[in-house]
């Protein structure tokens, strides 16, 4: 690190913020967030001050690969870093990062203090694929909201395109699968919302598996895996997995714990005195929700607000709780339910546990944001895990052939 970057870069490079800052250095916090805007700019010994910060400062849990497996993967539309956690622990390397959210930028590295830049908007790296660094294994949880229900109802009531016909975020698979062509790693893994093998009466799913299957010629499977077995919240996601070589790896065969012997709420709600009083409804937002699932009630649908106990599971948290907090309430006998704290939200996603220490360091309304985008972490652990003997016979041949080098020269086009 050097007086090349910025100090907002370096500040974001160790993964610290602007209050961390201003702690560490015995500096008026004014002054530091003048520095972070440019504003004004810090002296040299400040940059080599916390440089020695970061050289000092131990890495979050989730930074050391383990295991005696070996491989360099790459995570695109990374969020917060879900997909990379599993992974990581097998003994994966992340050698590149693609995050368009500068909030989500700022909270993966928080927690995955790197030596390589994040980078934004991918289309300008599947126009030149060979700008992202070799790799073993692609990770990609390409954005779901023109494949989801809310996201197709949305753009229907608009009148405007989705899916495939999106001119944004429609076309972000085909991005994906411009690295993959030019790349040809040894296996992928893709995430996205349980909808997307419905949305357009399948044809969007099958449009993706033929990309991938007689396009890009590899091994593909689907299935669709509810966190509830290992966290406390009913919330299903599609997992697509390829391998370039044929393996006896079966996702369809994979033994999920019961949902039954799953956790419940209890296991990740703050104590009672520790939770702020900030997260209890307010008296006027209590009342217009109750009027609103009676007035849905009155109609025979079941739209409104959702309580949950301690021995519950909760329906899915999703990007809009900052709005409300509607789909998840917490009952408080004798007051007013609340929303789940930022914390409890790390939790009920696998993000924070007894291991390992969740960094938020953004707003409330940021991180219920970020958790409500990101995948359940065990689910990702346990795939991973499964896919780990696979992936090592995968790697163990990884020399290419001819052929294969010559694919990687090619320019693949989709459409």
């Amino acid at each position: 690190m050097t007086e090349s970057l910025s100090f907002h870069e370096l500040r974001q490079r160790l993964g610290m913020s602007v209050e961390d800052v201003a702690q560490e250095l015995d500096y008026d916090l004014s002054t530091v967030y003048r520095w972070d805007r440019g504003e004004t700019a810090p002296k040299a010994h400040i940059y080599r001050s916390l440089e020695m910060i970061g050289n000092l400062t131990p890495k979050p849990v989730q930074d050391a690969p383990t295991g005696d497996l070996s491989f360099r993967f790459i995570d695109l539309f990374a969020g917060i870093g879900g997909l990379r956690i599993g992974f990581q622990a097998i003994g994966g390397h992340c050698v590149f990062t693609s995050e368009w959210d500068k909030n989500s930028q700022e909270t993966y590295r928080r927690n995955f203090r790197d030596n390589h830049d994040l980078h934004g908007d991918i289309r300008e790296f599947s126009e030149n694929p060979a700008l992202v660094p070799e790799h073993d294994v692609l990770l990609a949880g390409f954005p779901c909201q023109p494949f989801s229900i809310a996201g197709v109802s949305k753009k229907n009531a608009l009148g405007r395109p989705h899916g495939f016909l999106c001119d944004t975020q429609g076309t972000l698979f085909f991005d994906t699968a411009q690295i993959i062509a030019h790349h040809r790693p040894a296996a992928f893994v893709l995430e996205n919302v349980k909808n997307l093998e419905r949305h357009d009466k399948g044809k969007t799913f099958a449009t993706i598996m033929n990309v991938l299957q007689n396009e890009l010629g590899y091994h593909v499977q689907a299935r669709i895996i509810s966190s509830a077995p290992w966290v406390p919240q009913k919330r299903e996601r599609i997992f697509i997995v390829g391998f370039k070589k044929k393996t006896a790896f079966d996702l369809a065969t994979l033994e999920i714990p019961e949902i039954s012997d799953g956790p419940k709420l209890g296991s990740i709600l703050e104590r009672h005195e520790d939770v702020d009083p900030k997260y209890t409804l307010t008296p006027r937002l209590w009342e217009y929700l109750q009027m609103y699932k009676e007035k849905h009630a009155s109609k025979g649908n079941g739209f409104g607000f959702s309580l949950f106990g301690p021995n519950d599971v909760a329906r899915t948290l999703s990007a809009r709780y900052h709005k409300d907090g509607s789909e998840i309430l917490i009952d408080q006998p004798g007051k007013r339910p609340r929303r789940l704290t930022p914390l409890e939200c790390a939790r009920l996603m696998g993000f924070d546990r007894d291991e390992r220490r969740w960094q938020i360091g953004v707003s409330d309304t940021q991180a219920y944001r970020q958790f409500g985008n990101a995948v359940v972490v065990p689910v990702v652990e346990f795939l991973a895990n499964a896919m780990k003997p696979y992936l090592a016979t995968a790697l163990n041949s990884r020399a290419l052939p001819v052929e294969d080098r010559l694919e990687r020269s090619k320019v693949v086009a989709f459409g």
